[in-house]
């Protein structure tokens, strides 16, 4: 391994930026409108167009997504949101945001997603929502489930963060509002496509759309257009201030015009590790559907992960845990409940460098440290 793919692999994950992206933010600053404005409005178009939905609601970043989600579903006090335990803790925290419970569910540990069968266990007579977390960029699919979850009029809020680009069957995730999902993007900035910091709704209906905007602007009807060119402006509902400005929409927009680079680049780096992996006793990848994700990560299950990790540490390989269970967390400890798959998943897990400045030579380089730290 030459000693120019050693930095690649220092990092668990890394911003990708195509080149346009300060142009498109200069040119916002020099504008002078650096909130939300008409560059945050044509963002909102073009990712509609790309998923081929009738609208998208931009925000301020991914957990805002969720917290405006559960808002605009009904969600609050009393009620309980069946989510994974193994995800970000955003995941959770939106919950509690909204005034809700969390309920933590068991996941498949060859996916780390949750199933049908793991979301109906997890079930209570105060459940109002499901938030399947799309993790690694993987679709949940939640058929089975689907019967008692709209007899019992549950919403489901995908936890999409992760999987802006990856496909659920022949259509986009995210494309499944007219279906009753609701589904949430985080644009941060290791995603797969980046705002620098952001997010997205994407709303089942028009009203649903119109609830999201409201909310995410202070409950303010007019638009800061509006406002200037008068003396008042009417607010009758609750709200927050989660707009996405312009200057990170300008970032996506830069980000969107290529991102076909992206969507060949990570499944082709995936592959490699998946190739690379192969026959290595005791580690297993962790599947995120390939042919249909748009992979955000590289996972795998290791025997003795602590010590493996701390080995691959030690010689600047930039591995990562994702990510401890929220269940087992003093935060959430109210909402505790067994979970001795996921328990025993989270002791195994362990995320290797996957980022798209990184070659086949680097994956190459990756698995011979991995085999050789399994093997001590």
């Amino acid at each position: 391994m030459t000693s120019p793919s050693r930095p690649a692999v220092r990092r668990n994950a890394s911003p990708y930026l195509y080149g346009g992206e300060a142009a498109a933010v200069a040119q916002v600053l020099e504008s002078g409108q650096y909130g939300h404005s008409d560059v945050t409005e044509t963002f909102e178009r073009e990712v509609a167009a790309y998923l081929d939905v009738p609208d998208v609601v931009a925000v301020e970043s991914g957990t805002a997504a969720l917290h405006l989600a559960l808002l605009a579903a009904g969600i609050g006090y009393g009620d309980e949101v069946v989510v994974p335990s193994l995800t970000f803790c955003a995941s959770v925290q939106a919950i509690v945001a909204a005034g809700a419970r969390p309920r933590f569910a068991e996941i498949d540990p060859d996916t780390l997603c949750v199933t049908g069968a793991s979301v109906l266990e997890a079930l209570t007579p105060d459940t109002r929502a499901v938030i399947p977390v799309l993790y690694g960029g993987r679709a949940v699919d939640l058929t089975d489930a689907a019967p008692v979850l709209a007899g019992r009029g549950i919403t489901v809020i995908e936890d999409a963060a992760q999987a802006f680009g990856s496909r659920h069957g022949d259509r986009r995730v995210g494309a499944f509002g007219a279906s009753g999902t609701l589904t949430c993007f985080s644009f941060g900035p290791i995603k797969n496509l980046t705002c620098g910091q952001g997010g997205a709704v994407v709303p089942r209906t028009p009203q649903e759309a119109e609830t999201v905007r409201l909310l995410r602007m202070l409950g303010i009807r007019q638009s800061q257009a509006d406002r200037i060119r008068s003396t008042t402006y009417s607010m009758d509902t609750f709200g927050l201030r989660y707009p996405m400005s312009a200057l990170n929409a300008a970032t996506g927009l830069a980000q969107l015009a290529r991102f076909e680079e992206i969507e060949d680049k990570r499944p082709h780096l995936w592959r490699a590790y998946r190739d690379a992996l192969a026959g290595i006793d005791g580690v297993a990848l962790v599947d995120v559907d390939v042919e249909r994700s748009l992979p955000f990560n590289c996972v795998v299950r290791v025997p003795n992960r602590d010590a493996v990790f701390a080995d691959l540490q030690a010689q600047g390989i930039g591995v990562g845990v994702h990510y401890p269970p929220n269940h087992l967390q003093a935060a959430f400890a109210p909402w505790h409940r067994p979970l001795p798959v996921t328990e025993e998943t989270a002791e195994e897990i362990m995320s290797l460098p996957f980022h798209p400045e990184m070659t086949e030579q680097d994956v190459t380089f990756v698995v011979h440290a991995l085999r050789q730290a399994v093997a001590r």
